[in-house]
Parts: structure tokens; C-alpha cells; sequence
């Protein structure tokens, strides 16, 4: 039996938040094993043009779709579009977070909220929209990006951390739910990975728990290990893992 290099071959995905670091690499790789990709930004036009120009030259075939995934009209045309494309949508990676850093005292409740609807708000419009599309592909497959720090803590983060940790919650109850229509849904938690940061989240400095975490192998991680993890959960080898939440920090966290 030939070996399958393209394990998503025929498949349609859609990564949310995919114009940089974390969800640049997954939406590539989706795109490296065989499949469709939508690739979603709010604003940062130029950078989804990138990603989808990149994914070109490698040979794949990817969308550009510019909509704010805290507004459901938006999110449902988005939807529309990838379908009307595609006619059909089979794994959906909420990667879009917030991830600025501020005391807990001196933290507006609009800082608070926009973490809450980007992250958690953002997810849910984003899987119920794709929902009817995800039940009739027959192998859907939801894969939510969550973060060390919502089983660790961190200082400055406590909008963030919390928001992470409602992830998790979320993706073990859609887990029962959806399992009868043949959808998986799992998590995955980076932790300590080199990114480029934004001078708007930390003036362009790693985050400050970086600082309290050590890793056991002795280096951050690569954007391209968290987008290896998420395209092994949307293939066929892991439709028997479901409500899971994969760590992958270099052992900086050691949890179940």
C-alpha cells in the first residue's frame, strides 16, 4: 500500500487568525498535506495576502477571507463564501486570540471583554456557523488553540488566562455534543513558543511568564511543531481522539 503524503487530500479548512506566527504556520501546513485552505484575517490584509500567495507557491490552493469573528454576520458570510468555493468545510482551527499583556488592576473591562469575544466569542460563532458543513463531511473536525498558561497561570494575563482555560471547557462539552455526528473536537496548548509579537500586545517583547517557565528540552518552540500537532488532529489518524487538549511545550508543563 502507498504511503499517503497528503493525509488531507479532498479536505476544506478554515484557520481563523491566520496572518501571523501560529496560524500562519497551520494554515500552511493544512495546505503542505493536501488541503483547501481558508485563510482568515480582520484587518491585517497584506499579511493573509502573504500566506495565501505562500501557499500558491508551494502548489495549494487557499482563500483570503477578511472578517471580524466577533460579528456574526461576518462570520456567516465568511462561511458562505468558503462554501460557495469549496462546497464543503471539514476542519476549522480557532487560532484567533488577544494576548495582551496588563495588571489585573489596572485592566479595563473593554481589555477583559475583547479577550473574551475574540477567543471564546470567536470560536463560538466561528463552529456554529460551520456546523451544517462540518456534520456533512463525514470526518469533521474542530481544533481549538488554547494556551499553557490557562492550566499554569500567569501574571499580566489574567483576561487571557482565563479566556484559554474557557477553551478547554468548551472544546470537552462540543466533544460530547458533536460526536454523534462524526465531529471531532480537541485542543491544543502551545506553550513557550517563539513568535513575533506586535508592538500593540508587549511592544514587541516576549510575554513575561516566558521568563518563570523553563522548557525540559532546552528551547522555545517553533511555529511549525503547534501547526504539525493540528494538521495530525484533523487527519485520519486521530478520528479516535476527541475532547483532548495536546500539550506541546517542550515540557515546560507536565499535565494530563
Amino acid at each position: 500500500m502507498a504511503i499517503n503524503r497528503t493525509p488531507l487530500e479532498g479536505r476544506v479548512a478554515l484557520v481563523t487568525g491566520a496572518g501571523r506566527n501560529i496560524g500562519r504556520a497551520i494554515a500552511i501546513a493544512l495546505a503542505e498535506a493536501g488541503a483547501k485552505v481558508t485563510v482568515n484575517v480582520r484587518a491585517s490584509q497584506d499579511e493573509g495576502r502573504s500566506v495565501v500567495d505562500e501557499i500558491a507557491a508551494r502548489g495549494g490552493e487557499a482563500l483570503l477571507a477578511m472578517a471580524d469573528i466577533t460579528n456574526r454576520a461576518q462570520v456567516d458570510a465568511m462561511v458562505g463564501e468558503v462554501a460557495q468555493r469549496w462546497g464543503r468545510l471539514d476542519i476549522l482551527v480557532n487560532n484567533a486570540a488577544l494576548r495582551r499583556e496588563a495588571a489585573f488592576g489596572e485592566l479595563s473591562y473593554g481589555e477583559w471583554r475583547a479577550a473574551m469575544d475574540v477567543c471564546v466569542d470567536g470560536a463560538f460563532h466561528c463552529t456554529q456557523a460551520a456546523l451544517p458543513w462540518l456534520r456533512s463531511s463525514g470526518a469533521g473536525a474542530v481544533i481549538n488553540i488554547g494556551g499553557m498558561t490557562a492550566y499554569t497561570g500567569a501574571a499580566m494575563r489574567a483576561h487571557v488566562v482565563t479566556a484559554k482555560a474557557a477553551i478547554a471547557g468548551l472544546t470537552r462539552a462540543l466533544a460530547h455534543e458533536l460526536a454523534e455526528s462524526g465531529i471531532t473536537v480537541n485542543c491544543v496548548a502551545p506553550g513557550l513558543i517563539d513568535t513575533v509579537r506586535s508592538p500593540a500586545s508587549s511592544g514587541g517583547a516576549q510575554p513575561k511568564h516566558h521568563a518563570t517557565h523553563a522548557t525540559l528540552v532546552g528551547r522555545r518552540g517553533h511555529v511549525e511543531e503547534i501547526a504539525a500537532a493540528v494538521v495530525w488532529l484533523a487527519g485520519p489518524d486521530a478520528r479516535f481522539a476527541t475532547g483532548q487538549t495536546l500539550h506541546v511545550n517542550g515540557g515546560a508543563y507536565l499535565g494530563g
